[in-house]
Order: structure tokens, then C-alpha cells, then sequence
């Protein structure tokens, strides 16, 4: 199986190879036959990269320690569930799984549009074969997972081996979650690639009109989807399995995920200047560009080890092969761009700083501020290694302070956008969509601090999370009151109605609420609490409104590890509340260590306990308790942005027709008087205009 999954990425990087070849003669011959050729080798190449990370599974459910992956990232006592996830445990598996997941994307766009759009295609499936033929490279011949066990022999000839038992998967990531959240993330990261293969189609073919923003705005979303929900799934892993009390350390390979989504974000706001007003034509095709290489520079840094991190693989040379793909791709964009930067003049210019369209390019503009200060933090112990022998990190401190104000103002921005009019807004019409949002947020900020609120983030957050909550809530409510009074509905059916009519504008909103969401949670910060304690049987430790009152210790014997756990009873005013088991697991497959939190959620805070192992003075038993606000809002606002995403994708659902008898007889329809039903449509003009 082993040979056979090599020979299916080999044969899969000779078909790329011609893809690539094929799609360049078919674009200059433009011969039918030839499109069709390369679009059919772009089709196989996605099938044995299948076969291949198949093979890999297959190996690791049937326990061959043959093969030098599997011995390293696996044993007989591993569950089924993390056999299934130690296959992207490592460098060479997890890049075999970009490349299968990769694959996944360029098969649906390829059949998406088999037949369809001739004059951009064959330029897609160029870019998605090439971008396709790197990875390649890299599964073939720089970090194959596929590699036998060898062990040196007699003259220092090595000969093949085989381990009785494997070394078993890092026990960090024995946990449910990490079998869906490096899918997830890895699903987003792989997904810009379709926009970026557009887009650069369209550069370098000239396409005419906005079809290719059409084409990739779900693409987009996709990914984006994947991406927000990926970077969600890893703070809370590391929430729940580190056991350092927080969900967010701005740790490089956090850094790394943030920043495309930053950049993909701004693109998803600015391409409807694009589709309204034919504008910001040159901003839009670079922040694609821009989002593709982040996410190129994003997998650099967590795969060369460059930087460190808990989330990173070790230190390897095969960062220079990102760094070699990176250079070869800002060429081609920067080469596409100045060839053809005439085909990217914008049709309008921006009318007036109070607009729509003003707001969408603030929000930009915040954004890649965002995503600057974020890359400069990440890469400053690198470039001060570099300029002066001495590696200096810049920790939380620095990119709280800088990014809090911009989470601020982008925040404010999310409210502002549906208040103002596209090309200019009057001031009566400030005054008076801005007057009931603007006080709901002030009411909600003089509340907060009248009971005792003294924070100035955490009250500016509250304030302009009421204002956009308010926004966001009377734009629905609007609508619906059109449609409830044409149609005699209620008003919860009638807002079901208007979002099914314009799912994209409607979802919007609903994300747009989940981040208000995630905000208010993450505000939760300024008041955590934690405390640290020896303990021994019947001792107790009080954390805010709860005292820990630690019972005992049992042990428990597991095929793949064993556990110490303790048994703490919380109380909250005297009365028991609560049972938690914080544990500290061995793992002997690789003789390490690790913690399971304890976390009791409300939506008010998280009760978060871990059993942090023994004091090396006393031999005690280290009980560490953090009190946690609101931190539960954060995870709702999660899957609120991804229930909006799902939403926003769906297609719009028309108004329907209703019949309506005639007012008035006629002699010309018969003896009754009555003519035939007359079709009239529920009158959509007397919606808000943007709901047409």
C-alpha cells in the first residue's frame, strides 16, 4: 500500500505537470479539444492525490510501523478516532492532507464550470494546477509521508525495519476537537486559493465585467467560513486542553490564521463597490493576491520553525520552499498586474466621505492596519535575530494595545454601514437613522457604569456592541413591518420572508450580530481571576463567589495512558453547586505528560480548574482555579457567524405571486361581471430600498 500510494502522487505530480502544459497550449491554440484535455488531467490529478492520502489512512488503521510516519505519530492502544487524526499529526501527513483537501476545491471548481465560461477557465485550471504542483513537489520528493523504517547496518548500510509498536500521538492532541479543527482551519486556508485562481484568470485573460467577482464571491464565503470557524475550534482547543486559563495568546501560528482572515474579510466588504459601483477594481484583485500569500507565509511559519509555538511543527528545511513559492508568486501577481492594469480602471469615483461606500473602504482600510500590526509583531523577534543577533518577542501587551482601539473602531464601522446611503448621505437622514442606535448604545453604557462599571474598553465595547445590536435588529424590523402590513403575517414570519428574499444582505447582518457576540465575550477579559494552591485531601481554596473544597485522588488505567484525578466539591454561599475532576494523564507510548481541564460554563463565567501535577518542594497535589467571565458568549458568537455564513450562501427564495380577484365587474368577461384572477406580486418597492 505504501508503493502504491507513492506511484498515485508521483503519476498525480507527471499530470500536473501536464495540466499546466496542456492549459497554456489550449489558451494560446484555443482549440476545444485541448480545454478539454487539461481540464480532464486536472480531474485525475485530484483522484490520485485521493487514492494517495487513502493509502496513508489505510496504513495507519492497520498499524504498519513499517513506514517511518506511522511508527512516529501512532500505536496499537490509539483509538480509532486519533489513528484517524495522527494521519495530520506531522509535516508529511499534513501536507498530503492540504494537498487532498486542495484537490477537494479544484474538482468542484473544475466541474462547477466544465463547459462554462471558456475564455476564463482554462487560465483557472493553469493557476489551480500549478499552485497544486507545488504541494505536490513537496509530497513527492521534499517530505513524503511514504518513507519505510530503515536502521543502520553492518558498514552503516541501512536495511529496512519494522517497530513492534509505534511511538504514539502527541498527547496534546488527544482530544475530540483536534480531530475536526486542523480539517476545518486547513479547509479554509486551501479555499482562497479558488478566488486567487480566479482572479488572477481573470488579470492576465482580461475578462471582461465583474463575472469573476460573481463566480468567486462563494468561494470566498466558503473559505471564509472554514477559516472563522477553524481559528474558533483552535481557541477553544487551546482553552480546554492547555491549561493556561485563556483562549488566545497571539502566539505566531495564531497570527498566522488571523491574518488571512483579516485580509479575506475586507475583500468580502469591498467587492460590492465592486458590483454596485464598478469601483476599487485594483483593491479588490490585490487583497485576493494578498490573502493567498498570507495564507503561503501563514503555513511557512508554522511549518519551518522560524518562530516558536506550541502549535508548530518542528524546525525543518523545508521552509525554503515556501519561501521559494512566495517569491515565484508576488512575481507573477506583481507581473499579471502591471501587464494589465488598464483592465482594472474603476467605472466611478467615490461621491462623498459620509456613504456607503465610504464606510466599506474605512473598514478596509482598518482591517489591513489590523493585519500589518499583527504581521510586524509576529515577525519582530525574526527581523531582530536577523538585524541584531538577538532575538526579542513582543508578547499580549503589545498586541492588545494596538489592536483593541482598531477591534474598537472596526466594531463602531459594522454598525455605521447599514445606516448610510450608497453615494451620499444627507444629514436629516444621520439624524435620523443614527438617533435610536446611538442612544440604545449610550443607555447601555450609562447603566454599566451607574452599577459600578469602570473599564474604559469594556464600556466603549458594551456601548458599541448595544448601538450595533440596535442596528442591526431594526433592519430586520423594518422590512418585516412592510411585509407584515402587505401580507397580514406576524412579524417573526414576515423577518423570515424578507431574509429568505435577500439571503446575502440579511445573513450579513446575522454575522455581523455573532461578532457583537464574540466582542462582548472577549470584553469578559478585564475581570478574569485566577488563583494557585497546594492541596491535600479536605483543604479548600476560595476563587470570587466559589470555594473549592478537594476530596480525594483516584487513578484510573487506560489502554493508551494513565490518569491521576482529583475530585473537587465547589460551593457557592454555602450550598454544594457543583462536582469537578480536573485529571493529569501519562502517556508511556512517549512518556509525556498531560492535563484535562475541568470547566464548569454558564453564560455569566467559566469555572476553569486544572490539575496542574506536584509541587517539586512538598509533593502536594497544585490545584490552579481561574474565574472566567462571559467567555461562553464567545462560542455562541462563533456559531452565530457561521449559521449567518450558511444563511448568506443560500440563494434568495422570489416573492411569491398571489392571485387577487377582480375589484370590478365587466361586461366584457360575461353575464357575472367577474374577469379571471389578476397575478400581482407583493409590492417589494415598499421595502427599504436595499432589500430589493
Amino acid at each position: 500500500m505504501d508503493l502504491f500510494g507513492s506511484y498515485a502522487l508521483l503519476l498525480a505530480f507527471a499530470l500536473a505537470i501536464y495540466a499546466i502544459a496542456g492549459g497554456i497550449a489550449a489558451i494560446i491554440t484555443r482549440r476545444p479539444l485541448l480545454i478539454k484535455s487539461a481540464r480532464n488531467a486536472g480531474f485525475a490529478v485530484c483522484a490520485l492525490i485521493w487514492l494517495g492520502f487513502g493509502s496513508l489512512v489505510y496504513l495507519f488503521f492497520t498499524d504498519n510501523f513499517a513506514m517511518a510516519y506511522v511508527s512516529e505519530h501512532s500505536n496499537r492502544n490509539l483509538g480509532h478516532l486519533y489513528k484517524f487524526s495522527a494521519v495530520w499529526s506531522g509535516q508529511q501527513g499534513s501536507l498530503l492532507f492540504w494537498s487532498f483537501l486542495l484537490s477537494i476545491y479544484v474538482f468542484s471548481a473544475l466541474f462547477a464550470y466544465r463547459g462554462k465560461h471558456p475564455e476564463l477557465m482554462p487560465y483557472v485550471g493553469v493557476v489551480l494546477a500549478s499552485v497544486q504542483l507545488f504541494f505536490l513537489t513537496l509530497n513527492n520528493f521534499v517530505a513524503s509521508p511514504f518513507q519505510v523504517l530503515t536502521l543502520p547496518g553492518a558498514g552503516g548500510v541501512p536495511h529496512l525495519a519494522s517497530m513492534a509498536d509505534g511511538h504514539g500521538l502527541n498527547p496534546l492532541l488527544q482530544y475530540p476537537e483536534m480531530v475536526i479543527h486542523p480539517p476545518v482551519l486547513y479547509s479554509g486556508y486551501t479555499g482562497f486559493t479558488i478566488p486567487f485562481a480566479f482572479a488572477m484568470a481573470a488579470l492576465i485573460g482580461r475578462y471582461p465585467g465583474e463575472k469573476w467577482i460573481h463566480l468567486t464571491r462563494k468561494w470566498t464565503m466558503i473559505a471564509w467560513c472554514f477559516q472563522s470557524a477553524g481559528i474558533l475550534l483552535g481557541a477553544h482547543w487551546a482553552y480546554a486542553v492547555l491549561g493556561w486559563g485563556g483562549y488566545w495568546a497571539w502566539d505566531p501560528v495564531e497570527n498566522a490564521s488571523l491574518m488571512p482572515w483579516l485580509t479575506g474579510t475586507a475583500f468580502l466588504h469591498s467587492v460590492m463597490m465592486q458590483e454596485k459601483r464598478g469601483m476599487m477594481r485594483v483593491w479588490n484583485v490585490w487583497l485576493v493576491f494578498t490573502t493567498f500569500l498570507l495564507v503561503i507565509f501563514g503555513t511557512f511559519l508554522t511549518r519551518s520553525g522560524v518562530v516558536s509555538s506550541v502549535h508548530a511543527f518542528a524546525q525543518s528545511s523545508i521552509g525554503r520552499w515556501f519561501v521559494g513559492f512566495l517569491i515565484i508568486a508576488i512575481a507573477a501577481c506583481l507581473i499579471a498586474f502591471l501587464k494589465n492594469r488598464d483592465y482594472l480602471r474603476s467605472d466611478n469615483q467615490l461621491d462623498s466621505m459620509i456613504s456607503r461606500e465610504s464606510s466599506f473602504l474605512f473598514n478596509n482600510l482598518i482591517l489591513l492596519v489590523a493585519c500589518v500590526a499583527v504581521l510586524s509583531g509576529t515577525l519582530f523577534p525574526v527581523l531582530s535575530e536577523a538585524i541584531r543577533g538577538t532575538k526579542i518577542s513582543v508578547g499580549p501587551p503589545f498586541f492588545n494595545r494596538v489592536n483593541i482601539p482598531i477591534a474598537m473602531f472596526l466594531l463602531f464601522l459594522t454598525g455605521v454601514g447599514p445606516l448610510l446611503a450608497w453615494r451620499k448621505t444627507s444629514v436629516e437622514s444621520l439624524r435620523k437613522n443614527f438617533g435610536l442606535p446611538l442612544l440604545a448604545g449610550v443607555v447601555a453604557a450609562i447603566v454599566a457604569v451607574a452599577l459600578g462599571l469602570r473599564e474604559f474598553y469594556v464600556t466603549l465595547c458594551l456601548l458599541l456592541s448595544a448601538f450595533v445590536t440596535f442596528t442591526v435588529f431594526s433592519e430586520f424590523f423594518r422590512g418585516a413591518r412592510v411585509i407584515a402590513a402587505r401580507t397580514g403575517a406576524n412579524i417573526f414570519s414576515s423577518a423570515a420572508q424578507l431574509t429568505m428574499r435577500n439571503t446575502r444582505r440579511y445573513g450579513g447582518y446575522v454575522i455581523h450580530f455573532g461578532m457583537v457576540l464574540v466582542f462582548i465575550g472577549i470584553s469578559g477579559t478585564a475581570f478574569n481571576q485566577d488563583k494557585q494552591m497546594e492541596m491535600s485531601a479536605g483543604s479548600a481554596m476560595a476563587i470570587g463567589p466559589y470555594t473549592l473544597h478537594l476530596q480525594n485522588f483516584d487513578s484510573d488505567q487506560q489502554p493508551n495512558y494513565s490518569a491521576e484525578r482529583a475530585t473537587i466539591d465547589v460551593d457557592k454561599g454555602g450550598k454544594s453547586v457543583m462536582m469537578l475532576y480536573p485529571q493529569r494523564r501519562f502517556y508511556p507510548s512517549n512518556e509525556e505528560s498531560g492535563t484535562m481541564v475541568a470547566i464548569s460554563s454558564t453564560l455569566k463565567e467559566d469555572l476553569y480548574v486544572v490539575y496542574a501535577g506536584r509541587s517539586p518542594d512538598s509533593n502536594l497535589p497544585v490545584i490552579h482555579a481561574y474565574l472566567n467571565p462571559l467567555v461562553k458568549w464567545i462560542w455562541l458568537g462563533g456559531l452565530v457567524v457561521v449559521l449567518g455564513t450558511i444563511l448568506a450562501l443560500l440563494p434568495n427564495r422570489q416573492a411569491v405571486m398571489v392571485m387577487s380577484p377582480a375589484a370590478e365587474s365587466s361586461p366584457a368577461f360575461g353575464s357575472e361581471g367577474q374577469h379571471p384572477a389578476r397575478a400581482s406580486i407583493s409590492a417589494r418597492s415598499q421595502l427599504p430600498k436595499d432589500n430589493v
